[in-house]
């Protein structure tokens, strides 16, 4: 789901990174208040985690590669504040060391990954999981969270791609950036996150929080409700 050099004109690159820069502005600050010292080691780990998983990438149609991200679980256990912070420094390492991802394309990556994936995952869990705390409810509402989220960010992607030819080409009609319109970019990118890496991200997701759910559910974010954890 990296989005490589080259695929994305100025006109959508470009405001995608002031669009990131805002949100790790405010996720920032955010994180100094919502995340306890006791926390941050987690936080931590929990970056490290997103950075290793997303570095199983396969091959896709389009491009493009296509992974987990854990950017579901980390919004439901930290808050999706604290997930801006963990999967954008994640991503950045990876495109200026690894060259995973264009260094062009880093605000477009991490508003897809790190911004719009955790917000989506986190309030998709709060609504399937319908303030119940029973396993299977909470496995349940996790899986979904983290498949959904997972999807609906490989589709945005797809979009971005599939946008390039209408915005930027040339004056006979060939495409700059992106050649593949939406009609085969967004099912290129839908299709195989649906079928195999959104069922990957769900499970991660949902295993992930049944453990701290049966082992440390108070530090939970998803689970507090005005200052108090709502299974105390």
């Amino acid at each position: 789901m990296h989005i490589p050099d080259g695929y994305l004109s100025p006109q959508t690159y470009i405001p995608l990174y002031g669009v990131f820069v805002a949100a790790v502005s405010v996720a920032v600050k955010k994180v100094k208040k919502e995340v306890s010292a006791r926390d941050i080691p987690y936080l931590g780990i929990a970056a490290a985690f997103s950075f290793i998983i997303m570095m199983f990438n396969l091959p896709i149609p389009g491009g493009t590669t296509g992974h987990a991200v854990g950017s579901a679980v980390i919004a439901i256990l930290f808050g999706p504040w604290a997930a801006v912070v963990a999967v954008s420094v994640a991503l950045i390492i990876q495109a200026l060391i690894f060259g995973d991802g264009g260094i062009t394309a880093i605000g477009a990556n991490c508003f897809n990954m790190a911004v719009f994936m955790p917000f989506t995952a986190y309030y998709l869990f709060r609504l399937f999981r319908l303030n119940r705390t029973g396993k299977a409810r909470v496995f349940f509402a996790a899986f979904i969270s983290g498949y959904l989220s997972l999807v609906m960010t490989a589709i945005l992607t797809g979009i971005e791609f599939g946008i390039q030819p209408l915005i930027a080409s040339t004056s006979d009609g060939k495409a700059l950036y992106c050649p593949y319109g939406l009609k085969i970019a967004v099912p290129a990118m839908a299709i195989e996150h649906m079928l195999l890496f959104g069922i990957v991200e769900g499970l991660i997701s949902a295993i992930i929080v049944r453990y701290f759910l049966r082992n440390e559910p108070g530090l939970i974010y998803a689970f507090r409700k005005g200052g108090k954890n709502e299974i105390e």
